[in-house]
């Protein structure tokens, strides 16, 4: 009895750090596809960021990151000489405990089609 009132509390304890860090990472992934995927249509369009934001939305829609998101940014930027789009995602990161870090930056980057 003594020994399993020692070893839940660091059994939860462990078990919650494994899905905080599963949650943080799929969060992630969800916002970097996101992000990208609104430079690429940011760059095909000519760098209309409105339509970067608009399919950033669709992207996220049917995720679990779609409630975490504090704010998008897309702007022009100039990489090796080149013209391209980055976009810059905000986001809060959901929390299972007090573990790890409270907030998230993704960005994405796409060179502009002529």
């Amino acid at each position: 009895m003594v020994e399993f009132a020692v070893v839940v509390p660091l059994l939860v304890l462990l078990v919650l750090a494994v899905v905080q860090v599963g949650l943080a990472l799929h969060v992630r992934s969800t916002l970097q596809s996101a992000a990208a995927e609104g430079a690429r249509v940011a760059s095909v369009s000519g760098g209309d960021p409105e339509l970067a934001r608009r399919r950033i939305e669709q992207s996220l829609a049917q995720s679990f990151a779609d409630g975490v998101v504090e704010s998008v940014s897309v702007r022009s930027v100039r990489s090796g000489g080149l013209a391209a789009t980055e976009v810059e995602i905000r986001a809060r990161l959901p929390l299972v405990g007090l573990l790890g870090p409270a907030a998230l930056v993704v960005r994405g980057h796409s060179l502009d089609e002529p």
